[in-house]
């Protein structure tokens, strides 16, 4: 879920500025909750499974793989309409255009990629614990 809430807010920051119309950015806020709301069921359905079979069950592995296949389907998707979207030459030339005009913004968003992956990969809790051991040293 970290991933996908990162990935939503870079889409949601530069659609904008390739000035997609409403309509777009409407698919898109769309399938970003679609996404998360697929994870989500997802994460339950797990839960569940974990809960109803303390040990290996097959059917409880096609339940949750069939959920898992869900959340892939809706993110494949997602992921296809976001690179019709963006990644064309007129979106593309938008971009340039931007961030060569714009160097600071540039600095930010690359600046802003080392939160955003600590966050994808340690999450809030592990970004805590780990400010936390630093503190200790």
């Amino acid at each position: 879920m970290r991933f996908h809430l990162v990935a939503a807010f870079y889409v949601l920051l530069l659609a904008p500025v390739c000035n997609l119309s409403a309509g777009r950015i409407a698919l898109l806020i769309f399938l970003i909750s679609a996404v998360m709301a697929f994870e989500l069921v997802n994460t339950c359905i797990e839960r569940i499974c974990d809960f109803v079979a303390d040990r290996y069950e097959p059917v409880i592995r096609f339940i949750k793989d069939t959920a898992a296949a869900a959340v892939l389907i809706v993110s494949v998707a997602a992921v296809a309409v976001a690179v019709l979207f963006f990644l064309n030459s007129e979106s593309l030339g938008r971009l340039w255009a931007f961030f060569s005009s714009n160097l600071g913004l540039l600095s930010a968003l690359v600046i802003s990629a080392l939160p955003a992956a600590l966050f994808v990969c340690l999450g809030p809790v592990g970004i805590k614990q780990a400010i936390i051991s630093m503190r200790r040293k």
